[in-house]
């Protein structure tokens, strides 16, 4: 159990302005003292917390006061790329693990200074360094605060899952009640009314995600989704395009190309998979590729992708759905995997077909 009584006082300088403001407003003192009073009854097995109430309730001074050598929202970042920001202890696998674990997947975005990232990214990116420095517990100041609510959603969501499944401790501090149910927390701290709930052994019910995917013949689309891609801008335009959306917010984007095959009349492949930032790390990529793919088994066709990416190699390797068919440096199909002067024959390529 950890008590708290903090007292803060503040005491301005006797200048002409404090003391027309207290005579104005007939105050009884400059001297303005707060107090904050709690218990948090922690046990040694909880993952996540929340701190969570009004602005001016405590929620920061008392974080500060319990946990301020936990907190991860005043690293400085000062590299051209975030990659070179990272603990220099830490391989480059490392890095990279660590940024798919808490779903900022998009390589491109990894060679971007810290300043020109989004919000969403940035603390993303604050968790995944986190993460990389190898501590038990992680405190994060107005988390969520500056992003969209239902990005602030999807974002909790995905840190819950890599907090959890690295067996970690994580707290957030926000003002914001409608990360609740997304974060699943293991205990509450609510400075609104100064009380402590320990909700670790109930059932954690995952929020519903509202997830939708439409065929569209608005081959432009792609304009949006290019730059997250980690191979190339281009796009094949005889590919049949789909675009996902997450509680009606435009997330995902797939698209399909036959492969001409002089004895396999019926493969198709996947040419482009991306996912915006945003939404990374809560499974929506795989759910798009596989809602698409069924729906192509249905119709009779072999239904395969190739990918370097690593986050979905590693989750192919553990799918029994999905079947390894090559890996190495494979040619390219008549070139439509080219990206600049380079294409797939040049790099680690595996191949996979999916089988329900």
């Amino acid at each position: 159990m950890q008590n708290f009584d903090i007292i803060k006082k503040s005491i301005p300088n006797k200048t002409f302005r404090v003391a027309s403001v207290i005579g104005k407003f007939d105050l009884q003192s400059e001297i303005i003292e707060e107090r904050f009073t709690g218990e948090l009854n922690l046990s040694n097995t909880w993952n996540i917390g929340i701190i969570v109430g009004k602005s001016g309730t405590g929620k920061t001074t008392i974080a500060k006061e319990l946990f301020n050598d936990f907190y991860i929202n005043d690293y400085k970042y000062k590299a051209k790329s975030i990659l070179d920001d990272m603990p220099k202890k830490c391989s480059l696998d490392d890095i990279t693990k660590s940024f798919n674990a808490v779903g900022f997947s998009s390589p491109p975005s990894w060679l971007k200074s810290y300043n020109v990232l989004s919000n969403g990214e940035k603390m993303r990116v604050d968790l995944a360094r986190a993460l990389l420095e190898n501590k038990e517990l992680f405190v994060f100041d107005e988390f969520t605060s500056v992003v969209d609510r239902n990005i602030a959603k999807i974002g909790s969501l995905a840190v819950q899952k890599t907090i959890r499944k690295k067996n970690k401790k994580f707290i957030a501090v926000t003002c914001h009640y409608d990360i609740i149910d997304w974060l699943m927390p293991d205990w509450i701290f609510d400075t609104d009314t100064m009380t402590f709930q320990n909700i670790e052994k109930q059932k954690k019910n995952k929020p519903k995600v509202k997830f939708e995917i439409y065929q569209t013949k608005d081959k432009s689309i792609w304009k949006v989704f290019a730059k997250y891609h980690y191979l190339s801008h281009n796009h094949n335009n005889a590919a049949i395009v789909y675009v996902c959306f997450v509680n009606n917010v435009l997330a995902g984007f797939i698209s399909i190309l036959h492969t001409p095959h002089p004895k396999v009349k019926n493969l198709k492949r996947v040419h482009r998979l991306v996912i915006l930032p945003d939404f990374q790390g809560i499974g929506i990529g795989v759910r798009l590729l596989e809602e698409v793919g069924k729906k192509y088994l249905k119709e009779k066709y072999r239904f395969t992708i190739t990918t370097s990416a690593p986050s979905l190699i590693f989750y192919f390797k553990k799918n029994v759905k999905w079947k390894l068919k090559n890996f190495g440096r494979k040619q390219a199909h008549g070139g439509l995997n080219k990206v600049g002067n380079f294409d797939s024959s040049e790099r680690i390529t595996t191949s996979w077909e999916y089988n329900v």
